[in-house]
């Protein structure tokens, strides 16, 4: 395929990106599922080139900055507080479902070669974490959980990624060390963790001199590639130094960024979070094409049906070996919790003292939020051409992408719904309340502007200023002991202050329609009015 056709075939999938995102709204489907299933149709369409995707163009391109993105906005004390489950998942659940899936391999096809069952295995077992956060970020998940998602689908790919490097070394060679893999994982992840560490830090420093918004965003997109090609390059893991990066990023950015910059950064990042993430799922789709006609060649039916019932077993395996992780896992740590309760007389260690209802319904919403995507395909894709079994990787593969991402993620909603209450909104008694905040903001501002508007001789010389912060320090103080602040009255009071700024709008085009303002004066003061309008319609909505 030409470079012409490749980017006619890039500016469809966007056309159908937008009609498949917009489609998904009036279905009220996930819009991963509406966009894999788009690819998969725009596949079949007649006289549309097939798509061979490059693995590591894909990992490269379109991974690095989709994981420092949720880096960024990954809550750093949410993630300290549960790291040890998130390595239960991201390492125990990715190194159970491998040795399941590569005994129910080895078992449906006894000549396949057991490094090849467990290399299937290593491809299929970590979550994708640009699936979860695009099924997940919809949904009313309680905390703990999103926090317990997320976190594995951030760190989880090494683990993945490494238990494959070796299995495919072990089909190759016909060799393998468990002592070597283990101190390999460690080198890999430790490693990644450093050089995203560093690459973040070199970051916050170069922003300290860099004042221009357009260079921030353009630094901040040039690093998350950096960092992972950094990472890949000095052999430890670019996934893990991304995410890393990310982190480092997030956590220390909010004295570096200038109001703007943020305000643009975050609007640039979320554009195109918002297009990698819908192409991920339609070049899957598109992939899909080529990979069964080259599986067709020499197929026959029989062959078919042994794929078909193959496959089958393996999603079965991959969903089924997350269930029996998770459910032994939380059923140790009842135990646990119960030993020490009743035996030792102390608190439980754990955040549930027993597997009860709760821990059920949780476990459950957990084990049914495992979906696949562009990780499993680019690795399935990267497979030595002449690896025995490779067709079948591959079906199985893209078979367990579909299930995970259609199925899962279209029942997900309904299972927590089903299962878990209503997420709550109240807050951990060590943190302030909003109102909370507010009043201590108010009072720090008040107090900074008390002396700037008297002068010399104590004389006020800004009353409207010297009010204006006075009423909200009083306001703020006398709404203090509440949870929230009245809505009414503030919806009120900013719905008055929208109208005043929308008829300012409206003056403003009138004039610069009449000729009588010239277009860098309206674009300015068009801009103010933007930056009011945002900050009017925050205080209003919360």
């Amino acid at each position: 395929m030409s470079s012409v056709s490749a980017f006619e075939v890039v500016l469809l999938s966007l056309v159908a990106m937008v009609v498949l995102q917009l489609l998904a709204r009036q279905l009220r489907l996930p819009p991963a599922v509406a966009l894999l299933a788009g690819g998969i149709g725009m596949a079949f369409v007649p006289g549309l080139p097939a798509i061979d995707l490059d693995p590591d163009l894909v990992l490269v391109v379109i991974l690095p900055p989709l994981l420092m993105y949720g880096g960024y906005f990954t809550v750093w004390d949410d993630l300290k507080r549960n790291l040890g489950g998130v390595m239960m998942l991201a390492i125990g659940a990715v190194t159970f479902t491998t040795l399941a899936v590569g005994w129910a391999a080895h078992w449906l096809v006894p000549g396949l070669p057991w490094a090849v069952c467990f290399a299937l295995g290593a491809i299929v077992s970590p979550p994708d974490a640009v699936a979860a956060k695009a099924i997940l970020e919809r949904l009313a998940l309680p905390r703990r959980l999103m926090v317990l998602l997320e976190g594995e689908s951030l760190l989880n790919d090494a683990a993945g990624l490494t238990l494959f490097r070796f299995a495919l070394a072990a089909a190759l060679t016909g060799g393998f060390s468990l002592r070597e893999a283990s101190l390999k994982f460690g080198e890999l992840a430790i490693g990644g963790v450093v050089i995203g560490m560093v690459c973040g830090w070199l970051l916050l420093r170069a922003w300290r001199y860099i004042k221009d918004d357009y260079l921030v965003m353009v630094t901040s997109l040039l690093v998350s590639w950096g960092s992972y090609i950094v990472g890949e390059k000095l052999g430890v893991s670019g996934v893990i130094a991304a995410v890393s990066c990310g982190l480092v990023i997030g956590r220390n950015q909010h004295g570096v960024f200038s109001a703007a910059a943020r305000l643009r950064a975050t609007s640039f990042w979320q554009s195109l979070v918002f297009v990698f993430e819908a192409l991920v799922f339609i070049l899957i789709g598109l992939s899909l094409h080529g990979v069964m006609l080259r599986v067709a060649q020499g197929t026959d039916h029989d062959a078919w049906y042994q794929l078909a019932l193959v496959s089958g077993s393996i999603v079965l395996v991959v969903i089924g070996s997350r269930f029996v992780w998770i459910f032994a896992v939380e059923a140790m740590k009842a135990l646990v919790d119960a030993f020490r309760v009743h035996v030792l007389r102390r608190p439980p260690a754990s955040a549930h003292a027993s597997f009860g209802a709760a821990d059920w319904r949780a476990a459950t919403v957990m084990s049914w939020a495992g979906m696949r995507g562009v990780v499993t395909i680019a690795i399935a894709l990267s497979l030595p051409e002449g690896l025995p079994g490779r067709d079948l990787i591959l079906v199985c593969s893209f078979a367990v992408i579909l299930a995970t991402v259609v199925v899962q993620g279209v029942t997900i909603g309904v299972l927590i719904r089903w299962l878990l209450p209503p997420r709550s909104h109240q807050r951990e008694s060590r943190y302030m309340s909003e109102p909370q905040a507010w009043a201590h903001i108010h009072e720090a501002q008040f107090a900074a502007i008390d002396p700037l508007v008297h002068d010399k001789g104590g004389e006020l010389i800004h009353p409207r200023l010297f009010e204006q912060y006075q009423y909200r320090a009083n306001l703020a103080k006398s709404h203090s002991d509440q949870e929230d602040f009245p809505r009414e009255a503030l919806e009120a009071h900013y719905d008055i202050v929208l109208a005043a700024i929308a008829a300012g709008r409206h003056t403003l085009l009138q004039l610069h329609r009449d000729g009588r303002i010239h277009d860098e004066l309206m674009h300015a003061l068009e801009h103010d009015l933007d930056l009011q309008e945002i900050s009017a319609r925050h205080q209003r909505d919360g």
